[in-house]
């Protein structure tokens, strides 16, 4: 509860810009591919067509094996401020995204950066405009949001979810001053940022956190900013498969462990407590101690829960989940303590 009030209540008073604001700072927006051919194919037009008067687009064709780089050279006849760099495999070492996004950002004319995946489409033409408007003199990171576009496949309505709840908790701590982490489908920097705190070297060695690790470490009350209107959301397809899913939260746990100390004190207390009230909540109800109080106090819990949540889901895409509330933040609180202790012992070995 303390969480919920403390924390995540300070993002419904945030009010996202209702006018179209003024934004003319030259963007570079950068995305890493590898083996993408159907979704430049089917995404990149819609970021190359932005609206904005001063923009290229560079991706960085990532050793791919597949029809990645007619596409885009195909693409290029039509847009020239696409930019191309490509990577190709080398017998001593191995590449990485963080090694495909150094390259590009090296390669990107201008200084601020805009960061998406080639699988993703922005929610309107005016996404750079309102992610650029956010930088200014003491703004070097913008956080966006990427939600997961609706469908009926049975995981997606808490995949949908759990990307919501770690949406409200990132954002909110950046409100809050305190910022943790960014999704790199959504995200903007600085080249004088990522130079002056030497890019990923930090973290080189860790698969995953050219997102969540860059922000964690770089991030300040003074310099971050958040992005949440609706027309800055940045759409991708959720993962079908229950392998598929169990993958992608695999490598992305794994970098929670590399968080600052009062970051990872921060989620583990929230994950924790979640989970025993749940656990605690059950052993009343089976055991009859008291069980009218523990359902009062989960009732009084709930409705302060929609309280909270209902102005924020609907911000952010997900009023539909509401009605999951009960079932998915119970189950919401077991994945976060299973995944982070599979994120403690298991390492991957590749990015795609």
């Amino acid at each position: 509860m303390y969480f919920l009030v403390n924390n995540q209540s300070r993002l419904t008073g945030y009010k996202p810009v209702k006018t179209l604001p003024d934004a003319t700072v030259p963007i570079s927006v950068i995305i890493s591919a590898r083996n993408e051919a159907e979704n430049l194919r089917r995404y990149l037009p819609s970021i190359l067509e932005q609206n904005y008067p001063d923009f290229e687009v560079v991706v960085i064709n990532d050793c791919s094996y597949d029809s990645s780089y007619d596409v885009l050279e195909q693409l290029k006849e039509t847009y020239p401020h696409l930019k191309i760099v490509t990577i190709t495999e080398h017998a001593r070492f191995k590449t990485g995204k963080k090694f495909a996004l150094t390259l590009g950002i090296k390669a990107a004319k201008n200084e601020h950066l805009l960061f998406t995946d080639a699988d993703c489409q922005p929610a309107s033409d005016n996404w750079i405009t309102l992610m650029a408007a956010n930088f200014n003199k003491p703004v070097q990171i913008i956080l966006g949001y990427s939600p997961y576009a609706k469908t009926n496949n049975f995981l997606n309505p808490f995949i949908r979810f759990e990307t919501i709840k770690t949406a409200i908790n990132y954002l909110s701590a950046a409100i809050n001053g305190d910022a943790y982490m960014g999704i790199g489908r959504n995200l903007a920097y600085t080249k004088t940022l990522f130079f002056g705190a030497k890019g990923f070297a930090a973290h080189m060695h860790v698969l995953s956190g050219d997102d969540d690790l860059f922000v964690n470490q770089n991030a300040t009350a003074e310099n971050t900013a958040i992005e949440i209107n609706a027309d800055a959301f940045m759409y991708t397809d959720a993962k079908t498969t229950l392998k598929a899913w169990f993958r992608q939260k695999k490598r992305h746990m794994g970098v929670g462990k590399i968080y600052k100390k009062r970051h990872r004190q921060m989620l583990s207390i929230d994950a924790v407590s979640g989970f025993m009230f749940y656990i605690l909540l059950t052993l009343c109800i089976v055991f009859n101690f008291e069980p009218l109080l523990a359902i009062g106090l989960f009732m009084f819990r709930l409705i302060f829960q929609l309280i909270i949540y209902s102005k924020l889901f609907k911000r952010l895409d997900g009023k539909d989940l509401l009605w999951y509330l009960p079932f998915f933040d119970l189950i919401y609180y077991f994945y976060l303590n299973i995944f982070g202790l599979i994120g403690t012992f298991i390492k991957t070995s590749q990015w795609k």
